[in-house]
């Protein structure tokens, strides 16, 4: 495997590959339905992608407006998703604990980043680089065609969760 390219992270504490942490990782992941397909070699191989950090309290993970090329799996501590609401004011919108997935829409599309993401304990993450989830893809495409599927239901889940905010009379109709 090739080393990859790490994200700007350099105010984090880097851990190591992720390949030193894969059965913390899998207790952390395992019951979550999204990756309930995924067999103990499968999470193996991933980790063999990804690097792991570990963060103080109030660090930004992603900061939003900035361009993005990783998502970030919460594997202890606590973070909030903040969005900013125009005047400087910012909105808390999510709190997301271990197993929670981040910046996974930048990490597809290339985008800006949609929501900043701060911890607001001492935390520890994962990091996938879509340079990374290439290569996944091209020498493991089962692996990799796992991994988009998950990417593409927590997506589609997240999307239907802010339609029902949005339009909460239309719960259970087509949603």
């Amino acid at each position: 495997m090739t080393d990859f390219t790490i994200p700007d992270l350099s105010h984090l504490e880097r851990l190591g590959s992720a390949s030193g942490f894969v059965e913390d990782i899998y207790e952390v992941v395992r019951v979550l339905a999204e990756f309930e397909n995924f067999t103990a070699s499968e999470y193996s191989l991933l980790c063999e992608y990804m690097d792991c950090f570990g963060t103080p309290s109030r660090a930004t993970l992603i900061a939003e407006g900035t361009v993005g090329n990783f998502l970030v799996i919460i594997l202890t501590g606590q973070v909030d998703v903040v969005k900013a609401d125009g005047a400087n004011g910012k909105k808390v919108v999510a709190h997301v604990g271990p197993g929670g997935i981040l910046g996974e829409m930048s990490l597809i599309d290339g985008q800006r980043r949609f929501a900043s993401c701060i911890s607001t304990q001492p935390t520890d993450i994962a990091v996938l680089t879509r340079e990374a989830l290439n290569e996944i893809l091209l020498i493991h495409p089962r692996l990799g065609v796992k991994l988009l599927l998950l990417l593409i239901q927590l997506t589609t889940s997240r999307l239907r969760d802010a339609t029902r905010q949005l339009l909460p009379t239309l719960e259970g109709e087509w949603l």
